[in-house]
């Protein structure tokens, strides 16, 4: 059982979910059938699976065309044709245990022993649902997240019996379908995700419950303080505040009061018109900055962080992959272990411990992992250490940028999909530091990049940026200043949004590739503020003074072959032809003198604001200093020779 031997994939259930998997699955590569007990209901999946594809294709988003991606796929609603050549089945049926029990018991005679039997199961343990079936070594969890065209995370869960081979295989299967795998070791209630997020929304409801706040308070804070991208009674409301009540009553945990007022008299948020906010009569979730008050956040936070100390200890996740299901499955701004490092393990150890003497209550019980941390001396980033060790690489540990230094070329990959690699302070930081710090005798060229399929970067996440003085921000960021001044040619890779504190970013770089679909903007006029990095005097320097005003007093995007146009980027290519094009850069980049080009680069950058005397004055000096390198004489020989050169950077 591995990805090697998964050719065909059967999805069973049309509805959001399965006609969602079946529809990534076919633009993958590989062959699916959908089948659901009706043929409306198939009917239905595949038309929302082609009215999507269609629009992908139109956004230039699809590898293939949308009737590539189509003839992929067929549908039924006889379940042992649907399976009977599948060699992974997905179920995504409702979350009923007797209904899970049926299929599984089918698909045990449907199915030979070595097919792959996955659930979709956000609720139901994987142990239970595979009860059934006398193989339970092969039945895992792959849990998908709503919508799963957009939402890049897929937990990969273990059941009680599953096995390391299975769990490999669908994880191996889940990157294939260009989507991010993490894995839950132990089929324990609420997987990753769920796990967290519960006490997001529990302890706010909780504490509105008891008078301690109120709800604009809670989403305020957390929304503009601390930078979630929703409040928790904006996220009840959104997904349906019976959803939680039926999810903690159903784990016999104790509900919060205002929850089940509202569950008993029917207000379940939007669906219904009303719940925590007035979506009929009223402006829905109308809260504003000046809202938050004296809102306890850290008892929400130091919650969270006790339930990933729970998923830590028990060896459930690693704190990896805890932050990167919450930042992907539900967007936060960062990793929450990675925030609990920076806000002190001791601080949140001594929150639980007396909120739990205060109220007796056990979900204030600090988890014995994170008291073992704290007593051990690993309490965060000021210690060196917490749930992440910060004390021996040389350059890192990185959280939100990804790099590779390979064959003298440095590839940096910003690494915040799920916030369209939008620049946070940490990101900056990080790329300030890696720039400022990697060894630049090993590097030749680098090039920058976004995650995902979206953007190269969207721009700046503002609420990154909520507990900032004001006077700071007027301050230049060093990471842009950083990327400008360095001793090598950066490229910019750029595939989607490029906008704002993006642009401005690759703006920095020394050149510029992109794909046809990208588009361009400085936005932060329409939000009465101006580019900062470095933004508006780049632009000015790059299109003149004309266009540059244009892009910044209209706040529009133009397109990738506009920009090229206007000398902003490059190169604007057809996506297919994007990786050969920055390719032939990188390897001219690589293959180049280094130090010719290091002197190029500072006497171009530093000529921009110097008078034509003192930069033509700057070029002689250089033109000087070069002639006494071993770079000249390796050149001149392989021109002599009709050979390419080797240049070492001597």
């Amino acid at each position: 059982m591995s990805l090697e031997s998964i050719d065909r994939v059967a999805v069973l259930g049309a509805g959001n979910m399965g006609h969602g998997i079946t529809e990534v699955t076919a633009m993958a590569g590989y062959d699916v059938t959908m089948r659901d007990i009706k043929d409306e209901f198939v009917e239905d999946g595949y038309e929302s699976i082609k009215w999507s594809v269609e629009k992908l294709e139109e956004k230039e988003m699809l590898d293939d065309s949308a009737e590539e991606v189509l003839d992929r796929i067929d549908t039924t609603t006889d379940l042992e044709a649907a399976v009977a050549d599948a060699d992974l089945v997905i179920e995504a049926a409702p979350e009923e245990l007797d209904l899970k029990h049926d299929i599984f018991s089918d698909l045990e005679e449907y199915t030979s022993e070595d097919t792959l039997l996955a659930t979709n199961t956000s609720s139901l343990p994987i142990t239970d649902i595979a009860e059934v079936v006398d193989t339970p070594e092969r039945v895992l969890g792959l849990h998908f997240f709503n919508p799963p065209v957009k939402m890049d995370l897929v937990e990969v869960i273990y059941g009680q019996d599953t096995s390391d081979e299975a769990a490999e295989a669908g994880y191996e299967w889940v990157e294939s379908i260009d989507k991010t795998p993490i894995y839950v070791r132990k089929d324990v209630r609420g997987f990753v995700v769920n796990t967290i997020v519960g006490p997001f929304g529990g302890e706010p409801a909780w504490m509105v419950s008891n008078d301690e706040a109120t709800i604009r308070e809670a989403d305020a804070t957390m929304v503009h303080e601390r930078g979630y991208p929703m409040g928790p009674f904006e996220l009840g409301d959104l997904t349906g505040i019976d959803v939680g009540y039926h999810v903690r009553k159903e784990g016999g945990d104790p509900i919060p009061p205002i929850t089940e007022e509202k569950v008993e008299a029917g207000d379940l948020g939007q669906k219904t018109g009303k719940g925590f906010y007035d979506y009929e009569d009223g402006d829905g979730a109308d809260y504003e900055p000046e809202d938050a008050g004296d809102f306890d956040w850290l008892r929400v936070e130091a919650r969270m962080i006790n339930r990933a100390a729970f998923l830590v200890g028990e060896d459930v996740a690693k704190p990896e992959e805890v932050d990167t299901g919450v930042q992907l499955g539900l967007g936060f701004p960062e990793g929450i272990c990675r925030r609990a490092d920076k806000i002190g393990l001791d601080t949140v150890l001594e929150k639980l411990q007396t909120l739990y003497e205060e109220t007796g209550s056990d979900r204030f019980e600090p988890h014995p992992y994170l008291e073992q941390l704290v007593e051990e001396g690993k309490t965060g980033e000021e210690a060196g250490a917490g749930f992440y060790d910060y004390g021996d690489d040389e350059l890192g540990p990185f959280h939100d940028l990804n790099y590779e230094l390979e064959d003298g070329v440095l590839s940096v990959e910003l690494d915040r999909p799920s916030r369209m690699n939008a620049l946070s302070e940490d990101l900056l930081n990080e790329i300030d530091e890696l720039f400022s710090s990697v060894d630049t005798d090993e590097v030749r060229c680098a090039t920058i990049e976004g995650a995902g399929d979206q953007a190269f970067c969207a721009g700046a996440d503002v609420s990154g940026f909520s507990d900032a003085n004001p006077t700071d921000l007027m301050d230049v960021t060093p990471a842009f200043e950083t990327v400008n001044d360095f001793e090598r040619p950066v490229l910019a890779k750029i595939d989607g949004f490029c906008l704002g504190g993006g642009l401005e970013l690759a703006l920095a770089c020394d050149l510029r590739v992109a794909t046809e679909r990208s588009s361009f903007g400085a936005p932060e006029i329409n939000l009465g503020l101006i580019p900062g990095g470095g933004g508006t005097q780049r632009l000015t320097r790059v299109l003149g003074e004309t266009r540059a005003k244009e892009l910044v007093f209209r706040g529009n995007h133009i397109d990738a072959d506009r920009a090229e146009e206007w000398g902003l980027i490059n190169r604007s290519v057809e996506r297919d032809e994007f990786d050969d094009t920055v390719d032939e850069f990188v390897s001219d980049l690589a293959g180049g003198p280094p130090i010719a080009l290091k002197i190029a680069k500072k006497v171009m950058n530093e000529g921009e604001d110097a008078s034509i005397e003192a930069a033509i004055a700057m070029e002689s000096q250089g033109f000087g200093l070069l002639t006494s390198t071993e770079d000249v004489l390796e050149g001149t020989a392989a021109f002599a020779e009709d050979r390419e050169p080797e240049f070492e950077g001597k």
